[in-house]
């Protein structure tokens, strides 16, 4: 089974603007997310899914330098990206991450993967794997996993416009149609939002990484937990952020 990682990213989003290149220790958001996959045991290839329109070329630009393969398509049908990067590169399974996602921890996207791929080889199937059908985890360490067969009947299925820009929710909301997992946390640890989607929370997360990242650039959700716990007054910085839903 080839697993490929595909992070879609892009430079016109709304709330933050360019937020993917804006820079964490030196990095940018971007080149922080791809690098945390690398990490990751069994991705087999990662790929960029960015739009068509000139100003992600920077986008591309970043995947080369950092020798990452990429692939460009709608700007609003991001099921249609997904669908036709994952045909490119030949998956057979796939793992979604947002690029705005820069304190993704890789052992959850590892303990994601092991009991999907574990699972298969065994003979069982499932059809759609994640961390957040229901919320334990931090909003921010979000990955997602599936295979082909399964993109490809979202792909050919879905109508409605929040299907096609959020990937996934024709398969989440159709489960008699698909087996689902959750991974869940020994802990409620949904309070906490480390997603970057504003100003407020590119300034928490530039604080952590400021804090963790040079004693360990791969620091994990324990380290962030740890070092607010130290300093709870942090978590007021992006408290009164709402997230976007579906359809918004």
């Amino acid at each position: 089974m080839k697993t490929v990682a595909i992070i879609q990213a892009r430079m016109g989003s709304t709330r933050l603007p360019a937020k993917v290149m804006k820079k964490l220790c030196d990095q940018t958001v971007l080149t922080h997310v791809i690098n945390r996959v690398k990490a990751c045991k069994r991705i087999d290839e990662i790929v960029i899914a960015t739009t068509t329109l000139n100003e992600d070329d920077c986008i591309v630009k970043e995947a080369e330098k950092l020798d990452v393969k990429w692939f460009r398509g709608s700007e609003n049908n991001v099921l249609e990206r997904y669908y036709l990067a994952a045909k490119q590169f030949q998956a057979d399974a796939i793992m979604r991450i947002t690029s705005d996602c820069p304190l993704l921890d890789i052992e959850i996207i590892d303990d994601l993967l092991s009991y999907f791929q574990d699972e298969s080889e065994m003979g069982l199937s499932i059809d759609y794997s994640s961390n957040n059908l229901r919320r334990s985890f931090p909003r921010g360490l979000d990955a997602e996993l599936f295979t082909f067969n399964t993109l490809e009947i979202a792909y050919n299925n879905a109508t409605k416009d929040y299907e096609k820009e959020h990937v996934t929710p024709y398969i989440y909301q159709h489960p008699d149609l698909f087996s689902l997992h959750n991974l869940t946390s020994d802990d409620d640890l949904s309070e906490y939002r480390w997603t970057l989607d504003t100003p407020e929370d590119y300034e928490l997360i530039k604080i952590i990484y400021e804090n963790l990242y040079p004693q360990n650039p791969l620091f994990g959700m324990d380290d962030i937990i740890d070092f607010l716990e130290e300093n709870p007054k942090l978590m007021k910085i992006n408290a009164n952020i709402k997230q976007k839903q579906l359809g918004q």
